[in-house]
């Protein structure tokens, strides 16, 4: 796919605030500082799409982008630490599972995880949750520039063997860098993949 538009469109506080317009979506979302931000600049070709932050939980709303006119991609705020008062950051964390349960037009979930760090039971938690709401996803290593090939792999062999053992079909994953681009085309061959499958238009 290649990428030649990349539009924001809106900032929504919950489900019901969300673009009317039913193009197919697809979200993106992750601990805090996992480098969500950059990942959707380096997908789109756009440096200051989404707003790179060292603040943990800058995102806070849910932001929807129209790429190429025909699809959405989703910033969705992200689970875990956010930098906002505990009550507010509960309604983020409602928010986000309204969208998730109850947006028709969701066509795909990318869960990113820092390929740097050992898995958090928050990442163990949501995807539990995903899978037992029936969401499909698929995921994302980031930073795999800050780390040899052998130590992404046994990264990743990790994570197969701590989160995704029980679910079937095994969510597909992908590594990236921001930096180098890595992982771009696949990624944008696999939301190809997806809007086929549900006879979106491309």
């Amino acid at each position: 796919m290649k990428i030649q538009s990349a539009v924001f469109e809106v900032s929504s506080p919950n489900l019901e605030l969300c673009p009317r317009l039913a193009l197919p979506e697809f979200a993106f979302i992750g601990r805090s500082n996992v480098g969500k931000s950059s990942l959707i600049n380096m997908l789109t070709g756009k440096m200051n799409l989404a707003k790179v932050s060292d603040l943990p939980g800058k995102t806070r709303l849910m932001n929807f982008f129209i790429i190429n006119r025909n699809w959405r991609l989703v910033d969705l705020p992200g689970y875990g630490y956010a930098h906002v008062a505990k009550a507010e950051r509960a309604d983020f964390n409602e928010a986000v599972a309204d969208y998730l349960r109850g947006r028709e037009n969701l066509a795909g979930v990318f869960v990113l995880v820092d390929s740097r760090h050992e898995l958090h039971a928050i990442d163990l938690d949501f995807i539990s949750w995903l899978a037992e709401n029936e969401i499909q996803f698929a995921v994302i290593f980031t930073k795999i520039d800050k780390l040899s090939a052998s130590q992404v792999q046994s990264s990743m062999t990790r994570f197969k063997q701590t989160a995704l053992t029980d679910l079937s079909p095994v969510p597909t994953i992908f590594a990236s860098s921001a930096r180098t681009k890595i992982g771009r085309n696949d990624i944008l061959s696999h939301v190809t993949k997806m809007l086929k499958f549900h006879q979106y238009p491309i």
